[in-house]
C-alpha cells in the first residue's frame, strides 16, 4: 500500500512538471498551472498511472494502447467529477477535434499512450525503487498533509469555483 500512494504522488508531480511546461510550450494565459491548493501535484495523472498499472503486462503497442485508453477513462471520469461535485471544469477540450463533451479528445489520449509508454518503461523502475525506501513514517506525514490540502482544496473550489483564483493562490 505504501508504493502505491508513492507511485501516485510521483506521478501526480511529474504531471504537474507535464503541465507546466505544456503552458509555457503552448504560451497558456494559465502558465502557472496548479491542480491543488499548495502542493505541486496534479492528480488525473497520479490517477491515471494507477489504472496503467493495475492493466496486465503487455508489450509496448497494447501498452500504449490500452494504457493511453485507460489513463484517457480516467481523465473523463475525473472530468466529471469536478465538474459534478465541485461544480467546476478542470480543463475544456470543446474545441479540439474528437472531443467527447469538452472532457476528453483523440489528441490527448495520444499523447497519454505515449506518456504511459515512457513512464512504465523509463520511469517506474525508478520509481519503484524509490516507493519502497521510504520509511512509513514519512508516508504517514505525507499522508496528513496530501489530506489536509486535498479538503482545502475541494473546500475552495466548492464555495467558489473559481480555477482561475485557486492557480493564483500563492503559499506566502
Amino acid at each position: 500500500m505504501n508504493s502505491w500512494i508513492w507511485y501516485f504522488w510521483i506521478y501526480s508531480f511529474l504531471g504537474w512538471l507535464v503541465e507546466l511546461a505544456f503552458a509555457t510550450v503552448s504560451r497558456s494565459e494559465e502558465r502557472r498551472r496548479r491542480c491543488m491548493l499548495f502542493l505541486p501535484l496534479c492528480p488525473v495523472y497520479g490517477l491515471g498511472m494507477l489504472a496503467v498499472l493495475c492493466l496486465p503486462p503487455m508489450g509496448w503497442l497494447g501498452l500504449t494502447v490500452w494504457g493511453g485508453l485507460a489513463a484517457t477513462a480516467v481523465e473523463y471520469v475525473y472530468h466529471w467529477a469536478g465538474e459534478r461535485f465541485l461544480g467546476v471544469w478542470f480543463w475544456d477540450y470543446s474545441q479540439v477535434f474528437g472531443n467527447l463533451r469538452g472532457r476528453i479528445c483523440w489528441p490527448f489520449a495520444v499523447a497519454w499512450g505515449l506518456l504511459v509508454w515512457v513512464a512504465v518503461r523509463f520511469i517506474q523502475p525508478w520509481a519503484t525503487v524509490l516507493a519502497e525506501a521510504v520509511l512509513p513514517a514519512v508516508t504517514y506525514i505525507g499522508l496528513l498533509v496530501f489530506t489536509a490540502d486535498t479538503v482545502c482544496s475541494f473546500r475552495f473550489l466548492r464555495v467558489t469555483g473559481d480555477l482561475k483564483e485557486m492557480r493564483a493562490t500563492r503559499l506566502l
